[in-house]
């Protein structure tokens, strides 16, 4: 049954194409951008306050991603979260470092609790400061497992209604009804800037054709994940083959490949 729904959402996807609205910051727009486009949605880059009431009347979904945050992104997250709100869209927050600063940690709980449909993808570090325990963390990167936030996962559920997705060498998708394991993927894509932001992107995509879980996102991400890794030598290699294995993945790759256990 999860495959099936997996698989579906994926065709969905590319046959709606979906326009994705990003709020995220400068080091990833061209990588999450183009993992967008290359799995058939239809991403734009939209920062402006004047134009973001418009955007969220059409678009399918809204990621925040507050990797470089300052004074100058904040209220312009505030005000898009509303305009999601008030057209019922799905809010992707990625709480990039949430954990390093208080700055970050405030701004990924005030989204948080503001969204109407929110969706939380973020490494293990992430998700456990954000559910306001202790977390290991040096910058954005993860020092704690996945395994290690499930219960901060389940707090995040409860507290503000929200899908958890963590991510790292195992990806778990916790919702108020069920826990998904995922163990696709492959060891090098830590070395490539922003995969995790990527992932938040592709979930944007999936919850605007309906798939709201983040499981789906995820399931294809590691997937082209592994396929791109075999024809890769380092990380500069897989940056690109990976664009090459989203836009290839078809249905019998992508149900053959998928390792999901349900907890």
């Amino acid at each position: 049954m999860l495959t099936q729904h997996i698989s579906q959402a994926l065709a969905a996807v590319r046959q709606q194409k979906p326009l994705v609205v990003n709020i995220t910051n400068y080091v990833v727009m061209n990588n999450t951008a183009n993992a967008l486009l290359a799995i058939g949605a239809s991403p734009i880059m939209a920062h402006s306050k004047q134009e973001m009431a418009e955007m969220m009347s059409f678009a399918g979904a809204l990621v925040i991603n507050i990797g470089t945050l300052d004074s100058v992104w904040t209220p312009r997250m505030s005000f898009a979260v509303e305009q999601a709100n008030a057209n019922s869209k799905v809010v992707v927050l990625d709480p990039v470092g949430c954990g390093a600063s208080m700055l970050r940690t405030d701004m990924s709980r005030q989204i948080a609790r503001s969204a109407d449909q929110l969706i939380i993808r973020g490494n293990a570090s992430e998700i456990i400061a954000l559910a306001g325990e202790q977390a290991q963390s040096k910058g954005v990167d993860a020092l704690d497992s996945s395994e290690a936030a499930l219960g901060a996962a389940r707090f995040l559920v409860a507290e503000f209604g929200a899908n958890v997705v963590i991510s790292g060498e195992t990806d778990y998708i916790v919702t108020d009804e069920q826990t998904v394991k995922l163990s696709n993927g492959h060891q090098m894509m830590p070395y490539v800037t922003g995969m995790g932001c990527t992932l938040t992107a592709l979930t944007g995509a999936f919850a605007a054709v309906g798939e709201t879980t983040g499981l789906a996102a995820a399931a294809v991400l590691g997937v082209a994940g592994e396929m791109a890794a075999e024809q890769s030598h380092g990380p500069g290699s897989l940056q690109v083959n990976l664009l090459d294995a989203l836009y290839q993945l078809d249905e019998a790759t992508l149900i053959k490949r998928l390792n999901l256990h349900i907890d």
